[in-house]
């Protein structure tokens, strides 16, 4: 009997370890999509990513199930729409509300689950979990870019090819009500940066340049005993997105790779009393 093997795939994505830890199941996740994404993305990166093009090559209404010969797929919840590659927010939103749903931005083509293989071409309209026909919103307030709404859900940017900058990647500039420091074991709090290392952190973070995970999982996959501080960036709207630093490589996800001073300033609160 030929073994199948495990496979989490996270459509062309990166995605980090934004907002929580643990194992990510179908109808059960007991972490962040982003920290589901990190450890796709590591899968993917190492050869496993299918690949991905803005434009669809199938059928969209031949919506089969399909058995896949290869691998046993755990879907990371994402979706794709204006080729950007987007991850749902499990832990740092709440359930959308109908006055902060904007204008139609897009529509769900072709569920993943229980319909593609590991060697499954991305396409705008692809989502994970999604039904055929599900409407996908910009949410008020924020750049479509960053965060779009589906199924009462917000999905957070993983990958956008357009953007040049953190800035770009993220609409969180003079939004940062707080930064956290998180365990990276349960994603317990720890503590919170002094405000002003806060201030500096956004300054320097948002002016880097964007870079996808597959370059930064180039850099620390090579480099030697690194290891990560697991962030949360609280906004003022009460939401938040958890992002990875990679001290050795000095790289953060979502974003890129660091300026010292932001190397410096994350160091220096992480270090704080000792711990």
């Amino acid at each position: 009997m030929q073994l199948k093997r495990n496979i989490i795939l996270l459509p062309a994505i990166l995605v980090l370890l934004i907002s929580g830890c643990g194992d990510v199941e179908r109808g059960s996740v007991s972490t962040s999509a982003a920290s589901a994404g990190l450890k796709a993305a590591e899968e993917t990166a190492e050869g496993t990513e299918p690949k991905t093009t803005s434009e669809p090559k199938r059928d969209y209404k031949q919506n089969n199930k399909q058995k896949c010969p290869d691998a046993i797929i755990e879907w990371v919840d994402v979706l794709m729409n204006n080729d950007i590659k987007y991850v749902r927010n499990y832990e740092g939103t709440q359930e959308v509300k109908a006055d902060q749903i904007g204008e139609k931005v897009g529509e769900v083509s072709y569920m993943l689950s229980d319909n593609a293989c590991s060697d499954h071409i991305t396409v705008n309209g692809d989502a994970a979990f999604l039904p055929v026909g599900t409407e996908i919103y910009e949410l008020k307030g924020y750049r479509p870019e960053f965060r779009v709404v589906a199924n009462h859900s917000i999905y957070e940017v993983s990958d956008n090819p357009q953007a040049q900058t953190v800035g770009n990647l993220l609409d969180i500039g003079g939004r940062i009500s707080k930064v956290s420091i998180e365990s990276g074991n349960d994603g317990s709090f720890i503590r919170y940066f002094a405000p002003e290392a806060a201030m500096v952190f956004e300054e320097e973070l948002l002016g880097i340049k964007a870079s996808d995970f597959k370059e930064i999982y180039a850099v620390t996959s090579r480099t030697k005993n690194e290891w990560q501080i697991f962030l949360r960036v609280h906004l003022q709207d009460g939401t938040s997105l958890r992002m990875v630093f990679y001290p050795e490589a000095n790289a953060i996800h979502p974003g890129g790779f660091g300026t010292e001073k932001l190397k410096e300033i994350i160091l220096s609160q992480k270090l704080a009393h000792g711990k």
